[in-house]
């Protein structure tokens, strides 16, 4: 992670005093997530079992359910709101500005831009300069990351699978990606940033204050997979400023230690002793969180096993491998 403190911000094509930029207010607010997690829960209980574990903000959603995905109730916002005293973030619809402004109105802290729910724009995000409230926004690269910033998004969430399957390989092919290309960037010479931003379809202005900031204008999470400690701590490691837990933590018989576990290897990503301790006696909590059977194809013993429909480098999409030791 970078050094604390908060990051310039950009208006325009200036890099302003962020004391009269109102946007850093919102970034500022991001930044005090930095070094926490953020986990995702559908009910009150869950919400004051994660406030105790050490969440640093809750974000509320709907339980799983067939059909569109939408914003979750507000009544069920305004309960958790009660219970706990954390930062209460909810989730959008891409491009409902509607649904943005109504949880405004009720009072969340963050709006989560969600590409897990059903797109209600298929062409347009919203517009979250008109928000007083911060938001969240996904991405798997540097582009992406840095288009949601110049449309107000005042943090990131570097996103892998988000179906809840407990698989981290997504998610760490994406933040190395994005961490990859900031790398890049800032051994560019500064007339290079001009062809780089073309490359990768971001404004110019908000890619030359990554290259003279070594890192993204604001802090930015990583989600998708993270059930374990050491997920937790491998996602630091890699530069993130903290993670996203979704709900299947939940789906042991001692949620709170799960939880409590995260949130220290967090706190202790750089130390070993801490993480092996945070690890023990969580075999049988992730039993819930590993591949289904459906998911992974058999072919007897001796063989190696690769999940179906996954991508394995530039061979795209591998149906089935079978690959005798």
């Amino acid at each position: 992670m970078a050094d604390d403190g908060a990051v310039t911000i950009y208006n325009s094509n200036a890099i302003t005093d962020a004391n009269k930029n109102p946007f850093s207010i919102k970034v500022g607010l991001g930044q005090m997530l930095r070094g926490g997690a953020i986990i995702e829960v559908n009910n009150s209980e869950q919400a004051k079992i994660a406030e105790s574990a050490g969440a640093c903000c809750i974000i509320v959603t709907e339980p799983f359910k067939r059909g569109i995905s939408r914003m979750p109730d507000p009544s069920l916002i305004k309960e958790i709101k009660r219970e706990v005293s954390v930062p209460v973030m909810a989730k959008s619809r891409v491009g409902h500005f509607v649904e943005a402004q109504i949880l405004e109105s009720v009072g969340v802290d963050y709006i989560d831009e969600s590409e897990l729910l059903a797109v209600a724009d298929e062409d347009n995000f919203i517009n979250k300069h008109n928000f007083g409230v911060p938001f969240v926004c996904g991405c798997r690269d540097l582009g992406e990351a840095l288009r949601r910033v110049r449309e107000g998004a005042a943090m990131i969430r570097i996103q892998g699978d988000l179906s809840g399957s407990g698989d981290i390989v997504e998610t760490v092919r994406s933040v190395r990606k994005a961490m990859g290309d900031i790398r890049i960037l800032t051994n560019l010479d500064e007339d290079e940033v001009f062809a780089f931003s073309k490359t990768i379809a971001a404004p110019y202005d908000v890619v030359a204050q990554t290259k003279q900031m070594g890192r993204l204008p604001v802090a930015h999470f990583a989600a998708g997979g993270i059930v374990t400690p050491a997920d937790a701590a491998l996602m630091m490691q890699l530069g993130c400023d903290g993670v996203f837990i979704g709900p299947e933590v939940f789906n042991c018989s001692d949620p709170y230690k799960r939880v409590r576990g995260i949130v220290q290897a967090i706190r202790n990503y750089n130390d070993p002793h801490v993480l092996a301790e945070t690890s023990c006696g969580l075999d049988e909590a992730m039993a819930g969180l590993n591949l289904g059977e459906d998911r992974v194809e058999q072919f007897g013993a001796g063989a190696i096993y690769w999940p179906i429909g996954r991508s394995f480098g530039n061979l795209g999409e591998v149906p089935h491998i079978n690959v005798q030791k």
